[in-house]
């Protein structure tokens, strides 16, 4: 059984809770470690050590911050297969996906290591005369990251590299439910040898959020997870006068046109329904059939849905795992049910999954909900699981029109030939992140990973000049220097 510590001030400590929780392996069953529930006490001593960091960090020169970049870069590919298997056994998605995770979280370690351009300011020479201004941008001090448990590699490397390539110093607070992979990603971090309290790891649970929601010692609070949460965070960051970027909830429609490739779409909206089975910000949740469509589209996605193997991660030819714990299989499960109570229709219904050799396992397998209402309970809940919920319109604005009154905004994606039909949807879709003819619309790390309505709180998202905004502060410094004083030494 592993013991699982802080990592404070460069070093692994205890924390002083003595209370914990057991890290579960979601498709075995199996207590693979147990995670301590930091306190305030336990927070506090983080943020003292990444304060103590901060000015000696903030006058390292960029190009010497982003050195260590260079060095976490190596490691993480170094180390990619032992990140991957972490992340398959206790979130539970396939191999396959983990090592993409890792993927995406070294492509923002990449965009960091640019840091010394994006950083630049800008100056104008004679604003009156004689009078120069220019504008910089500065680090903000100690500032924190909150994760959530689906994905435990790449979501931490939104904020880490950016923020300290910055200046700031960093504490992170992962999922209690998958620490496991943030000890790993912090064990290659302590082997670059960045300065003692640059960053900082502390595991726990509500306590430790609100600790660190509330300190004064902390200037920034990033967060990913669900709306009701991201809520929650962005009001008490902003409350304790922090800055804040909570991504929430989704619930992401997928429009399909009667005139888009049915093998292609097919394939590509399944991936993107049950990939990580379903527990991702833009997993397609909705299939909007247009007109002479409807049919073909559900029948081929029932048996993309059939076919889909169901299984432990790490074992070959698996293509989806389980979901996170009995208690989301109970609740997905749950919302299965009323939504056939309120008139939905089955195809292909994945609940009661028993998997040979993992019947202790949280499985479910891939669900389809044919004739669901627009009002229903399924259609406006965010199910974070493997059901794909089908409802048909006859116009491309209907579906439009239904896309916009989510009240989420996280992705929406379109499948069409039509350059007009793709060019409507672009302009006229409610939705922070776009995709024509793609089911996950994640943009790549030099890009924001936007989000609107209540799929995001706050005004910078996470990756490439969003992040860089949000982790500095604009100083305008305004010059005057007449000649005549100069000559007079």
């Amino acid at each position: 059984m592993r013991e699982l510590l802080n990592f404070v001030g460069g070093a692994w400590v205890r924390a002083a809770a003595t209370e914990e929780l057991p890290v579960t392996n979601p498709a075995t069953a199996e207590i693979m470690a147990h995670t301590p529930l930091s306190s305030a006490a336990d927070v506090d001593a983080a943020v003292g050590a990444a304060a103590k960091a901060f000015p000696a960090w903030r006058a390292t020169p960029p190009g010497d911050r982003i050195r260590y970049l260079f060095k976490l870069k190596v490691l993480l590919e170094e180390h990619a297969d032992e990140l991957a298997r972490t992340i398959t056994n206790e979130c539970g998605k396939t191999y396959e996906e983990s090592l993409g995770e890792v993927r995406r979280g070294i492509e923002n370690v990449e965009v960091a290591c640019g840091i010394p351009m994006m950083l630049q300011g800008y100056t104008s020479e004679d604003i009156a005369r004689g009078i120069d201004e220019t504008m910089i941008r500065q680090p903000l001090g100690v500032v924190a990251a909150i994760c959530p448990f689906n994905f435990p590699a790449m979501i931490p490397l939104w904020f880490l590299p950016y923020a300290i390539a910055c200046g700031n110093t960093f504490i992170l607070k992962p999922s209690e439910k998958v620490p496991m992979t943030a000890s790993k990603l912090f064990e290659l971090l302590a082997e670059t040898h960045l300065p003692a309290g640059v960053v900082n790891l502390v595991n726990g649970a509500k306590a430790a959020v609100d600790a660190l929601l509330d300190h004064p010692g902390v200037r920034a609070i990033s967060f990913v997870g669900s709306t009701p949460v991201a809520r929650y965070v962005y009001a008490r960051a902003a409350a304790s006068g922090k800055r804040a970027q909570c991504q929430g909830g989704a619930k992401n429609p997928v429009i399909l046109m009667p005139d888009a490739d049915v093998e292609t779409t097919t394939k590509v909206v399944a991936d993107s329904a049950f990939g990580c089975a379903g527990q991702r910000c833009l997993a397609s949740s909705i299939a909007i059939t247009v007109g002479d469509g409807r049919q073909t589209f559900v029948e081929a996605l029932a048996e993309a849905a059939r076919k889909r193997v169901v299984g432990y991660g790490l074992d070959q030819d698996v293509q989806m795992g389980p979901v996170i714990s009995p208690e989301s299989r109970a609740r997905i499960e749950g919302l299965i049910e009323k939504a056939i109570i309120e008139g939905a229709k089955p195809c292909v219904d994945g609940r009661g999954a028993r998997i040979k050799g993992y019947e202790r396992g949280n499985f479910i397998r891939p669900t389809i909900l044919q004739d669901v209402q627009p009002t229903s309970s399924i259609a406006q809940t965010e199910v974070f699981g493997p059901v794909l919920s089908t409802i048909h319109v006859r116009t491309l604005e209907e579906a439009i029109e239904l896309v916009n009154r989510s009240c989420y905004g996280n992705m929406a994606c379109l499948f069409t030939r039509s350059g007009a039909a793709a060019r409507q949807f672009r302009y006229e879709a409610l939705a922070g992140n776009i995709g024509i003819n793609l089911g996950v619309a994640a943009p790549i790390a030099y890009f924001p990973f936007s989000g609107w309505k209540d799929s995001f709180f706050g005004d910078l998202h996470g990756q490439g000049r969003d992040a860089v905004e949000f982790y500095t502060g604009k100083k305008v410094v305004i010059e005057r220097w007449p000649l005549e004083w100069s000559r007079k030494f």
